[in-house]
């Protein structure tokens, strides 16, 4: 749209409040804004002003035209500026960025609610916490809720239906009490459901009624003279307040508030987010936007702000800011702090966002210089697995069998996103008899990881085994049996859709099929897959071998050994010489072994 087309609409447009839209020639919403004066600020859009900024002006040379809604007052302009565009998504507003798989904690709805870590929200009535930017966080808080509210870990259908039926038993997890054994009816809904409550509390950073409610439970048992759990809710309350000395308190006076702060540049702004709950700060969380316009900070916060407030399911009646904004809800109190404990949650939260900025901008320095393919690869999968540290040193497990017979099992090592096959192991299966991966999985797990240990060689940041939940699992029971549950990453990869599973979490990690770093984790697959094959390859044939040669009259265990030990296989019996077999166990043997064979596993050179 050129100057003179809007100078035609010019005294149209009305001086009330209200939201225009720029519209492109598909007919397209190009852009989305709200005004106190429409005609004012449509104005703002044209002339030869030096301080337009290019992107600007590239909006209003595709537009084709300006629509307009008058609306009653700001308040309904910036709703419906709100609505509008998260409807549309237009091109040239600011585009907030999240495209991050962060760890929630899922309680899931059921009968007996499950708490576990997952990367996925499903609407199927389950409650998400999160998200959390730090899983090792994330996991300090899981582990104090499995202390002190034993749950159940299984995944079986606990309805009043199929527990009437009594075909259950308790489990491992029931007799070292980490469940109560709801399965057999040893802890019903209603004691079950008191434990969510509370596990919601802590997530919810409500820590004052869980520490209420273990004081309660402790005085309710010495009344009742149960001493023993007494203790127990003892112990329970003194690792809760452990946990809640640890945490971030900012003010006994602060309450339930949102702390928000921004920092940009030309192209990127930075929102921060500090969410605090009866003065304890539980959350931390850090929006990206890429600016399409000329929007100023106060325009990037009124969009951020609503947008957080409903990832992290806050209700917090007040929020602070370093700046006036306006926001969709009018009930919601807005403070610009001066001095007191308010400034200086503001503070806090303007030092992580202006940290945050300078770590985005060496970023950008360092991609501009020429990284090597492997630490590219290498970074981009320590992104998409969210691991704590570069895997430089991945190993990956498979199991090898055909209906339980010859059961073996093959580790690759990777250093550097290459093979390092001088490293490559090969294991018989000692403890295992018949079909079982899950077992084979665990003993060689074991075994790997506990001469590593005892010969103090340096262990893989990553383990990826070949298989979905259950190989996972059983490679993780290893694991922790030595203690490497948190040294080690280790993920399963089921072939049918290459979904990634991670420990205690159900819901597998979808990569993106062309990402190099899931090519990664499929070249290490597929060569943890051809050695352990070759291997038993070689197994069948050594066992055939041997066994058929003791099928031949005069040659016994001795003799069979060292043809084996010679040839090695069926294929470096046929491929051999005549002369090399007389020259290992003579004539007599030779022609036994001929006249067995019919004359067609050795190539006699007579052609």
């Amino acid at each position: 749209m050129t100057l003179e087309d809007f100078k035609l609409i010019y005294n149209s447009i009305p001086t009330d409040p209200g939201v225009y839209r720029f519209v492109g020639a598909k007919e397209e919403i190009l852009y989305v804004g709200k005004a106190k004066n429409l005609r004012n600020r449509l104005n703002s859009y044209f002339g030869e002003k030096k301080y337009i900024l290019a992107k600007t002006k590239a909006l209003v040379r595709k537009a084709k035209m300006i629509e307009f809604t008058i609306t009653g007052s700001e308040q309904d302009a910036l709703l419906l500026e709100n609505s509008l565009i998260k409807t549309h998504q237009p091109r040239y507003n600011v585009m907030l960025k999240d495209g991050k798989t962060y760890t929630y904690i899922c309680i899931k709805k059921e009968d007996f609610p499950r708490v576990f870590f997952t990367r996925r929200l499903i609407k199927d009535g389950s409650v998400y916490f999160g998200p959390y930017a730090s899983k090792y966080k994330a996991e300090i808080i899981l582990d104090l809720i499995k202390m002190l509210f034993p749950l159940r870990t299984c995944n079986l259908n606990l309805s009043p239906i199929a527990l009437a039926k009594n075909n259950y038993k308790v489990c491992l997890e029931y007799h070292i009490k980490n469940c109560n054994g709801p399965c057999q009816h040893f802890e019903s809904v209603e004691e079950y459901k008191l434990k969510i409550d509370q596990i919601k509390n802590i997530l919810k950073g409500h820590l004052k009624k869980v520490k209420e409610f273990l004081l309660k439970q402790m005085n309710v048992f010495a009344e009742n003279m149960e001493f023993e759990k007494a203790q127990q809710c003892k112990i329970k309350l003194s690792a809760f307040e452990d946990y809640q000395g640890k945490s971030t308190v900012v003010s006994t006076s602060i309450k339930d508030v949102d702390v928000f702060s921004i920092a940009y540049d030309e192209q990127e702004a930075y929102i921060h987010f500090l969410k605090v709950i009866d003065g304890a700060v539980i959350h931390t969380y850090t929006l990206e936007a890429t600016k399409n316009c000329d929007e100023d900070p106060a325009q990037i916060l009124s969009l951020a702000i609503p947008e957080l407030r409903d990832k992290f399911d806050s209700q917090a009646p007040e929020i602070i800011v370093p700046f006036n904004v306006q926001i969709p809800d009018s009930k919601i109190e807005i403070t610009i702090p001066k001095a007191g404990d308010k400034k200086k949650l503001l503070d806090l939260s303007i030092s992580n966002i202006q940290y945050y900025q300078l770590q985005k901008k060496k970023e950008r320095i360092n991609r501009g210089t020429k990284m090597l393919p492997a630490e590219r690869i290498l970074k981009t999968l320590q992104e998409d697995l969210q691991l704590k540290v570069l895997p430089q040193h991945i190993e990956c497990f498979d199991n090898s069998n055909i209906q339980g017979a010859f059961p073996v099992a093959a580790c690759v090592v990777f250093k550097n996103a290459k093979p390092l096959k001088k490293d490559y192991r090969h294991f018989n299966i000692k403890s295992v008899e018949g079909p079982n991966d899950f077992a084979s999985m665990e003993e060689v797990v074991y075994r790997r990881y506990k001469r590593l240990q005892e010969e103090s060689q340096s262990l893989p940041q990553l383990i990826i085994i070949d298989g979905g939940k259950g190989q996972l699992s059983s490679a993780m029971k290893s694991i922790e049996l030595l203690g490497l549950q948190n040294q080690i990453a280790v993920i399963g990869i089921a072939k049918k859709l290459e979904e990634i599973y991670f420990p205690n979490d159900p819901i597998p990690l979808h990569i993106n099929k062309k990402s190099e770093s899931l090519k990664l984790i499929q070249q290490l697959r597929n060569e943890a897959h051809r050695f352990g094959l070759n291997f038993h390859r070689n197994q069948r044939s050594k066992n055939f071998i041997k066994s058929e040669l003791l099928n031949i009259k005069g040659v016994g265990n001795i003799t069979a050994q060292k043809i084996l030990t010679k040839f090695g296989s069926v294929q470096g019996l046929r491929d051999a010489e005549k002369e090399e077999l007389l020259k290992l166990v003579g004539p007599d043997i030779t022609k036994k072994v001929l006249d067995y064979f019919d004359h067609t596993v050795l190539e006699s050179g007579e052609k």
